[in-house]
């Protein structure tokens, strides 16, 4: 088994991975963000949607919203969220349809989860072919640039009951992270791994640019700034033109 398809890891570390603030962040960006003002009635398609955190927000601004997750649980909680989304039970590595959306989301570092490089460039291809005509892909992930200022100092999360304790570690040479999950509740302690190809900027704009996007641009954070020394986040934006 991968290690993204144990849904244990997204029942079991749910509460660290997608506390309320997250939820309440999701809906403040949808709201202020400038790079996620789309048209009226946009159909909006969420790679990777996890609980449905965003579909919510998306869906009352009036976007017609899919939901892809390989997880039946996390699909539960976000058709309990979001009842009105279009839920898709289905491996990012195979979901197409053919020019059914004008916007793909790929957010909270939801890319670079296959072993293999040509996968990931796989899910990129896909989300190109699943775009109609100058519709656009939106990818958030962390950046090697900002990962660097603070990966390796391990982390420590209070849940309800306990703890859960993060460490990453970067691996094979800056272009691998594996992140470790300890969660203590009493005497009992429950691990679990996580491990994703991580990117520059300038990897993942050549990247969305080989896979056929257009009008390829970086931003340091939702809020359209420059990905440079300020960069919270790394936000890569492409088009479909043809």
């Amino acid at each position: 088994m991968r290690w993204y398809e144990n849904d244990d890891l997204w029942s079991g570390f749910a509460e660290t991975m997608f506390p309320p603030r997250r939820a309440k962040q999701a809906a403040d960006l949808v709201t202020t963000s400038p790079l996620l003002q789309f048209a009226g009635n946009a159909r909006v398609l969420d790679l990777c949607c996890g609980p449905g955190l965003w579909l919510l927000p998306l869906a009352r601004r009036g976007y017609r919203v899919t939901g892809v997750d390989l997880s039946p649980v996390m699909l539960e909680h976000a058709k309990a969220r979001c009842p009105e989304a279009e839920l898709i039970c289905e491996d990012m590595l195979e979901f197409t349809r053919q020019g059914q959306f004008d916007v793909a989301l790929n957010v909270f570092t939801s890319f670079g989860y296959f072993a293999e490089a040509e996968d990931n460039f796989q899910v990129l291809r896909n989300a190109h072919t699943s775009l109609a005509k100058n519709g656009q892909l939106i990818l958030d992930v962390l950046g090697k640039e900002v990962l660097a200022s603070w990966v390796g100092r391990p982390k420590s999360v209070d849940v309800e009951g306990g703890y859960v304790v993060m460490r990453d570690t970067i691996l094979d040479d800056w272009t691998r992270l594996r992140t470790d999950w300890t969660l203590i509740r009493g005497e009992t302690a429950r691990h679990a791994v996580i491990e994703c190809f991580i990117y520059s900027a300038a990897e993942l704009k050549a990247l969305v640019t080989e896979a056929g996007f257009q009008d390829v641009e970086c931003f340091g954070d939702f809020d359209g700034e420059p990905y440079d020394n300020h960069a919270k986040r790394l936000i890569v934006r492409g088009y479909r033109r043809e």
